[in-house]
């Protein structure tokens, strides 16, 4: 299982393949200057872009005592003021940024658009053109639809799987390479579990989606009926019984999040035995992935999957794979697919009233199948010299600050300590954006052809995906893109890695006060850092490696802790009987907690120890906690809110800003009292860095 733990949850698609990618790699050039843009004109002035110190003190609702609701107290007017826009599930700092880089990705590829000798301007150009994809009707797909419907038996199944593998369709197996976690310097072929058209298991099983099962098998049997398809409603039904079926032998969530659960390598022969049912080895040959072993997430739920398919008609199979490929591929076809997919997956699961402009859409799609292409050309407009090398300093700060914690912890033992300092010593911190970029020479990209140039690109990242296997390993290769407004923890590479999007206010601007940046992308780069410490990261050593490197007191020790962490976590309830579950989020409140635990103590250290000055009548320790809350102002749309607490490893954003409850210098910064909603007495604070 491949374990990189994101800030936020990622854009669709981002980190469901952030596996090293193989190929011809070409030297990053160091960007140049960056020109002239309006998000940075307070910057040019050496002004804060958000009030007179980096933070938004209109969008404060002072009427709220810091005790009861921290985060509306430092963003509550933000939030009843703040409308989500028609085309968001949900709205909030993250999007205000990634609105951002999008527009400026939409300027670089508005400039290459009519150049036919750009394979990023075609690419764009071609998306954009929907009069030209609608004339050509579902002619473009139908070889592979046909290809589908003449699959006669199950026996052919796994060799048409893997053409859909390699075309970016889903099936019921998930397959993707990349590093070993016990011998993270070589590649190996993972499989995980798959087979959902929904978000996750208990859409299917809990009766309280039952309106969104009704609602996505309305959705099957209508893009069956557009595809032209007879006996829509019958067929639909089918498919969801199948899939209901799948989802009962589902891991859950948390299980499938234990590194030492989903760590399961076995011969291909011994998986072939321990799920017979499907050609595993037919399989893997056809999506060119020559191995005799495997790493398996989730045994018993691919032993049961293999089982299903198996018997499972042949007609259920096909209509699967032809609602995945509609579904796939829906914004490269006419637009009755196109309006129907966002009609399911944007509307009736995550509550967006509308589409995003065509636009948007094609510039996610040419970042997304010529990411460095696109990339090399933003930061070099975008991401000046001086913002990477202020971003050095501070997650240098943070490491030494991190450094020291490990001294001053009770609960560690002495050799464990020296072992933590050691693979603290040999974090890679990766800033901006990569050291090399790929080379799409292989990538055929044809003006008029958007379905194809989809295809075709699905088609190249999976080719350069299992072109890692046998290779050695490339450090310097990135999960996510520079426009990404993100950051991840890598368990295997032993890095923690900060997109250049994401290092722009309100997460860090070189001129507000120093305090809010700490609080802001001080505490994020503490929470990537701690994840290599936490319930899961800490199951890593310094070279990468998945092993037993805590002694057995010290691992029931962190346990406790986390326990209560589980605990404070569980009682919250966003929505009128939907709770945050503690365990899914475990990993990223840690590092939540742990993150500006550090953060604090680079703060003051920085200081040299001596007093912040006031500003605007706040102190630097209240300054430093507004910045921290400042970045999770977010809005919600009910449904995208309900599914994310369903799907999400993240706690929604309120409850990520109430972490401070368990933090002693927040009690003196604002002075709780007892009876207050997040007050916690000394005792039931939770200390674990």
């Amino acid at each position: 299982m491949k374990h990189i733990y994101s800030l936020a949850l990622a854009s669709v698609g981002a980190l469901a393949v952030a596996v090293a990618t193989g190929g011809i790699a070409q030297t990053a050039p160091a960007p140049a200057p960056a020109k002239a843009d309006p998000a940075s004109a307070a910057a040019a002035k050496g002004k804060p872009q958000f009030g007179s110190f980096g933070f938004d003190e209109p969008g404060m609702d002072r009427s709220v005592a810091p005790g009861d609701n921290f985060y509306a107290y430092a963003n509550g007017t933000w939030a009843r003021t703040t409308q989500i826009p028609a085309d968001k599930s949900n709205y909030g700092a993250f999007n205000l940024l990634a609105d951002l880089s999008e527009a400026r990705t939409r300027t670089i590829l508005d400039g290459v658009a009519r150049d036919r000798n750009s394979k990023i301007g075609t690419a764009y150009a071609t998306f954009l053109d929907r009069p030209a994809i609608d004339a050509k009707g579902l002619a473009p797909i139908q070889p592979w639809l046909g290809k589908i419907k003449a699959m006669k038996t199950n026996a052919a199944y796994p060799a048409l799987l893997a053409e859909a593998t390699k075309a970016g369709i889903a099936g019921p197996f998930g397959s993707y390479v990349g590093q070993d976690d016990k011998r993270p310097e070589i590649y190996a072929l993972s499989v995980a579990q798959s087979g959902l058209g929904m978000p996750d298991r208990d859409y299917y099983l809990e009766q309280s989606f039952s309106d969104k099962k009704a609602a996505y098998q309305a959705h099957v049997a209508k893009m069956l009926t557009l595809a032209g398809e007879p006996n829509a409603a019958a067929r639909a039904a089918a498919l969801v019984a199948f899939e209901t079926e799948i989802a009962k032998v589902h891991w859950t969530r948390i299980d499938s999040r234990d590194a030492t659960k989903t760590y399961n390598k076995m011969t291909v022969a011994d998986l072939t035995k321990a799920a017979p049912g499907f050609a595993f080895p037919t399989y893997f040959q056809g999506i060119g992935a020559n191995v005799s072993s495997v790493i398996v997430a989730q045994p018993t739920a691919v032993a049961g999957i293999a089982k299903l398919v198996a018997a499972a008609p042949v007609g259920v199979l096909q209509d699967q794979l032809i609602l995945r490929s509609l579904d796939s591929y829906a914004d490269v076809l006419p637009k009755t697919f196109d309006d129907e997919h966002f009609a399911f997956f944007g509307t009736q699961l995550s509550g967006t009233p509308e589409q995003e402009a065509r636009w948007k859409r094609a510039v996610q799609f040419t970042t997304g199948a010529l990411d460095d292409e696109v990339s090399k050309l933003y930061v070099a407009k975008y991401f000046p010299p001086e913002t990477k090398a202020a971003a050095d300093t501070l997650v240098k700060n943070v490491i030494a600050a991190m450094d020291r914690r490990i001294d001053k912890l009770d609960w560690m033992a002495p050799e464990t300590k020296v072992k933590a300092h050691a693979k603290l010593a040999a974090f890679t911190p990766k800033i901006g954006y990569p050291s090399q970029w790929k080379d799409y020479a292989g990538l055929k990209i044809a003006a008029g052809d958007a379905y194809g140039n989809s295809w075709r690109a699905n088609q190249w990242q999976q080719a350069y995906n299992v072109s890692h296997l046998g290779k050695p390993l490339q450090r310097w290769e990135w999960g996510m893109t520079p426009m990404e407004v993100n950051a991840y923890a890598n368990f295997g590479m032993v890095e923690i890695v900060f997109p250049a999007a994401i290092l722009q206010p309100p997460f860090f601007d070189p001129n507000a006060d120093p305090a809010v940046n700490y609080g802001g992308i001080g505490a994020v780069i503490g929470h990537e850092l701690s994840h290599h410490f936490d319930d899961q990261g800490a199951k890593y050593n310094a070279k990468g490696e998945l092993t037993d490197w805590w002694t057995p007191a010290d691992v029931a020790a962190f346990k406790g802790r986390t326990d209560a962490l589980v605990k404070e976590y569980d009682a919250y309830e966003p929505l009128p009987g939907v709770h945050v579950k503690g365990a899914l989020t475990l990993g990223e409140n840690v590092a939540d907690l742990a993150g500006l635990t550090v953060a604090y103590d680079a703060y003051h250290h920085a200081l040299g120890n001596r007093p912040a000055p006031t500003l605007d009548g706040f102190t630097g320790d209240q300054r430093f906690y507004l910045g921290w809350a400042q970045v999770w102002r977010r809005n919600y749309r009910e449904a995208n809110l309900k599914q994310r607490l369903v799907t999400d490893p993240h706690s929604p954003s309120e409850q990520r800003a109430w972490v401070v409850r368990n933090l002693d210098p927040w009690y003196a910064a604002f002075d709780p009292k007892a009876g207050q909603k997040l007050y916690l007495t000394p005792e039931q604070r939770v200390r674990i860095w």
